[in-house]
């Protein structure tokens, strides 16, 4: 039996379209599940929408429809966007499913009786987009550290989760986990600013809107959206207080949950308080991406105008542009930067030049030279070295960098190859070989090493850019293109006819394009 692997994303908040940097997330989650895919992994592989709460409704009455419909609109734009970016995932969670509403009620009703939930009244300092309550010492300049909007005082009867009692617990298995929270400036900030401190009983029901999960014996309440999201991670794959289903006792914990490090909190104080009272193991890994911020470092906000879509983006560029530049360009830990300008000179850099120019003249050059075919290799030199070796170790040099989720840097592995090839070019010019009649033999090795070390490449390339992988074995004329394929050098077939070559990304002049799409 395979190993399993289990990763989300966190579940989008069902009240807008979602911005470019709201499909990172998507996109970021899918490289690392095709990637395990590829590398012999059982995967499942879940992300969704977060559909009930305040701001959903207060939404749907502004567009003077129900919220079931104004969810299954937002739903229904999130999940085209993903299919558009090629995001393969496994199950597309809605937290208006029937069965999960279900089980959440359950989750609450045995959390109650256990004595992890009591009644209360709370008086706080409440800000609608986020769902969240704050105390005055939590605020930033008087108003939300989350998202910087106003804040209103509130005060209502409620039911609370006991955060409290597992402080202690909570301190213990961060500390004694280091792989937990990453990356480790995330997780210093989790414990300093909210741990340490004390975290206070959480406020998980709320009676001043209806639309939600109803608290199962008191239907006055509805449960915060926050716990209602949250158990989505193991609602969706089995899991059921009175028995679980087998799905859930092979793919729980999870492995990683993908999230935006802006709902770090929820997730590595609430969830893991959440999954103690449950009784069930911690997911191993919780990471906080960085966000996808404009051009002038700014968080993407409609009223200053500066918010981009993914889907107007794959209009103008295409996916695999749009899924190169969020995954190559967000480091690690650090917000990234996106603007047209941005995206065209490393569209034009890395993809048409490195990449585009590198297949489309070797197989250009095997057509000159030996009308299409892949030759036997018999005449190897020094020379050669560096890139075949670097083909064979490929593999391992981008495991490194994925089992520390080092994405940018994963990729960046898989396009030395290509600028090593180009550099091979320059050292060996093929133009020159094909006018000597006794360096034949050399020219087809020569070739050889050009369309194996691009086959090498295009494998670990269907993780990040699974079109252009497919579009460079087209022309290769291959079907080896599985994993177990790297490590000899020997994968391209002598005697196969390679497909007529075709641009795979043809180069933008700038100017005109920026003056098009102003």
């Amino acid at each position: 039996m395979k190993p399993k692997f289990y990763i989300t994303t966190s579940i989008f908040y069902a009240s807008s379209k979602p911005h470019v940097g709201n499909s990172y997330e998507g996109v970021l989650t899918d490289a690392i599940a095709r990637y395990k895919r590829l590398t012999g992994y059982d995967v499942i592989f879940t992300t969704g929408t977060d559909e009930h709460g305040q701001k959903v409704q207060n939404k749907a009455l502004e567009n003077n429809v129900s919220p079931q419909e104004y969810v299954d609109e937002i739903s229904l734009e999130v999940r085209r966007i993903d299919d558009l970016l090629n995001v393969s995932y496994d199950k597309f969670v809605r937290t208006t499913n029937p069965n999960h509403k279900s089980i959440v009620a359950k989750i609450f009703k045995k959390l109650y009786n256990q004595g992890d939930i009591y009644k209360g009244t709370y008086e706080g300092l409440y800000c609608t987009p986020c769902e969240s309550f704050f105390t005055e010492s939590q605020l930033i300049d008087g108003k939300c550290p989350d998202c910087g909007r106003e804040v209103a005082p509130m005060k209502e009867e409620a039911y609370f989760l006991k955060l409290s009692k597992y402080n202690k617990w909570l301190a213990d298995y961060i500390e004694s986990h280091p792989d937990f929270i990453l990356p480790e400036g995330r997780k210093n900030e989790i414990m300093n600013t909210f741990i340490k401190p004390g975290v206070e009983d959480l406020c998980i029901s709320r009676t001043s809107f209806d639309w939600g999960v109803k608290v199962p014996m008191d239907s006055k309440h509805v449960i915060y959206v926050w716990l209602d999201a949250l158990v989505n991670y193991i609602t969706f794959i089995g899991y059921d207080p009175d028995g679980s289903s087998e799905e859930f006792k092979r793919y729980w914990p999870a492995d990683v949950h993908i999230i935006g490090k802006d709902i770090l909190r929820f997730h590595t104080i609430y969830w893991p308080v959440i999954l103690k009272t449950l009784d069930l193991p911690m997911p191993k890994t919780i990471f906080g991406h960085p966000w996808v911020l404009a051009a002038d470092s700014d968080k993407m906000s409609k009223s200053k105008g500066n918010v981009l879509f993914a889907d107007d983006l794959v209009k103008i560029f295409g996916t695999d542009a749009v899924r190169y530049y969020l995954l190559h360009e967000i480091p690690y830990s650090h917000d990234g930067n996106i603007s047209y300008d941005l995206i065209i000179e490393r569209y034009n850099a890395d993809l048409a030049n490195t990449l585009g120019n590198l297949v489309n003249r070797t197989v250009n050059m095997v057509y000159k030279y030996f009308d299409g075919e892949v030759c036997t290799p018999k005449e190897f030199e020094m020379l050669d070295k560096e890139l075949i070796e670097m083909s064979k170790h490929l593999l391992e040099k981008v495991e490194a960098k994925m089992n520390d989720f080092k994405i940018a840097d994963a990729i960046d592995e898989v396009f030395e190859i290509f600028r090593r090839c180009n550099k091979y070019i320059d050292e060996t010019m093929p133009w020159v070989l094909a006018k000597d009649e006794s360096k034949q033999e050399r020219l087809k090795t020569v070739l050889y090493n050009l369309l194996e070390a691009i086959r090498c490449g295009a494998v670990v390339l269907q993780a990040f850019l699974p079109e252009t992988a497919d579009k460079i074995f087209k022309q290769l004329n291959t079907e080896n293109k599985s994993i177990d394929s790297l490590g000899d050098f020997k994968g391209m077939d002598p005697g196969i006819i390679l497909n007529k070559p075709e641009v795979l990304f043809a180069r933008i002049d700038k100017e005109e394009k920026l003056k098009e799409l102003s």
